[in-house]
């Protein structure tokens, strides 16, 4: 299985390959992946330049391949456009949302509660409901205090393999790759945001951490929704 061929130490990987180098074994990962979860392999595509870019290389390795987005009421209007439009140029991205009732500006007296409500519970749904077996994120072990302890291949539920093909990539590679592909990126991060989010809890932020600007004022600053942190198997939908 393929978590059991990944054991290099991620922190030495960060320095010690170059760009190209990064790319070839972000592709390698995911096509050792495909190989072995074929149609069980589905890419969670959050609309951020991470994610256009881990879907770009899944691409690379099959046309096939699928995803799905979780999206909320809460997404800025740039997002939802560019939304449609990534739908629209690939009708294989399915949409997941959690309509229900919530608490006004719950956002600010419960935050973790409301990501569980309109993040998490939609990923568990597309988890169970597309048969997925390993899913694809657009993680980085650089980005933030909270993503520096993942692995490029885990499996925090079992039965359900989590690869995060480019992990030790660092920012200004992401954008470089992204500009060398030509890939259309959220046009959010035009107007200077750097990780997005809801637009109630994102903010344009200064400094080294890229998630700083997230729920700022709240205990979650700079923090997790929770689709990394908590269990997507054994929930009833």
């Amino acid at each position: 299985m393929i978590i059991q061929e990944v054991t290099e130490n991620v922190v030495e990987l960060v320095e010690k390959l170059n760009f190209a180098e990064k790319v070839d074994r972000s592709l390698e990962l995911i096509d050792r992946a495909y190989k072995e979860f074929g149609d069980g392999l589905v890419v969670a595509n959050s609309l951020g330049k991470d994610s256009s870019a881990v879907w770009h290389l899944a691409k690379r390795v099959s046309p096939k391949i699928r995803g799905f987005i979780v999206t909320t009421r809460f997404k800025p209007k740039e997002t939802k456009q560019f939304m449609a439009e990534e739908v629209a140029r690939y009708p294989e991205l399915k949409i997941y949302s959690n309509d229900e009732k919530i608490p006004d500006k719950l956002y600010e007296t419960d935050p973790d509660k409301c990501c569980e409500i309109l993040k998490v519970q939609p990923v568990r749904q597309a988890v169970q409901e597309m048969n997925v077996e390993c899913w694809v994120t657009g993680l980085r072990c650089t980005e933030g205090r909270t993503r520096t302890n993942y692995k490029e291949v885990e499996e925090l539920d079992k039965g359900l393999i989590k690869l995060n093909p480019i992990l030790i990539w660092y920012e200004r590679e992401i954008w470089q790759y992204l500009a060398l592909n030509d890939v259309p990126v959220n046009p959010l991060y035009n107007k200077g945001y750097r990780s997005l989010g809801c637009a109630p809890c994102t903010k344009i932020a200064q400094g080294v951490d890229e998630r700083a600007g997230r729920w700022i004022g709240t205990s979650k600053c700079g923090g997790e929704c929770g689709i990394h942190t908590k269990p997507l198997l054994d929930y009833q939908i």
